[in-house]
């Protein structure tokens, strides 16, 4: 899906949503206003959580379209595969190029238009709570939990990690499927990826997910002789 905005450029979503340093609706998009659990209940979140919690564990690999809202109403859009645990791939409409890569243990943002690439732990992210075996709904982890009768939200949170950043992801509370996500940094930023035609359970070329490495330490070191 071509992005309305073809001028848009989606560096700035990349760092600051996949790094915690920002990811909602643009323009008129908020969500909905979700419902805090209350604290003794958020152990145990609800029924319909853990359900979803339970069938999104089985479901290994996703792979379709995307479209991304981002805090200043920029929108663009591209095809995502997701294997669990770990991985993701975002490659974006656009001459740029840009992408982004998590190999289940680092995420980066590749821009090959600006010879540029960003590597982050993805433990540091607050992607790691959607890519993580299973959604952890115990402890303190679970902020909110809103249950409609067309959308099931949850937002999780882990403030030893990832500080004020935070993670809200939307189902359809009769198939449990995912319908999008959103990542609020910790300056309330926020940015969210909806995502359409989407396919489970398919096999995924590993290739996806490589990280060159050796591309990043060389432009670091380009960087750094142009300092």
């Amino acid at each position: 899906m071509k992005s309305k905005n073809p001028n848009s450029h989606p560096s700035g979503f990349g760092r600051r949503a996949f790094l915690g340093l920002a990811l909602v609706a643009a323009g008129g998009m908020a969500f909905p206003g979700l419902g805090l659990v209350p604290a003794q209940a958020q152990a145990a979140a609800s029924e319909t959580a853990q359900k979803i919690a339970d069938h999104f564990a089985n479901v290994r690999t996703m792979t379709g379209e995307f479209v991304q809202f981002g805090p200043r109403g920029e929108q663009t859009g591209g095809k995502f595969y997701i294997q669990r645990p770990g991985k993701i791939r975002f490659n974006y409409d656009g001459s740029a190029g840009f992408k982004v890569v998590s190999d289940g243990q680092s995420v980066i943002l590749d821009n090959k238009k600006m010879n540029t690439m960003d590597l982050y732990p993805l433990s540091k992210t607050p992607l790691k709570l959607l890519l993580d075996e299973r959604i952890d709904l115990s402890g303190n982890k679970v902020r909110s939990v809103k249950e409609e009768d067309d959308l099931t939200t949850i937002q999780l949170a882990d403030r030893s990690v990832f500080g004020n950043s935070r993670i809200t992801m939307m189902f359809d509370p009769k198939s449990y499927d995912l319908r999008q996500w959103t990542i609020t940094d910790a300056q309330g930023k926020d940015t969210t990826v909806m995502i359409f035609n989407v396919q489970q359970d398919v096999r995924l070329d590993q290739d996806l997910f490589k990280i060159d490495y050796q591309r990043n330490i060389d432009l670091n070191k380009k960087k750094n002789s142009n300092r």
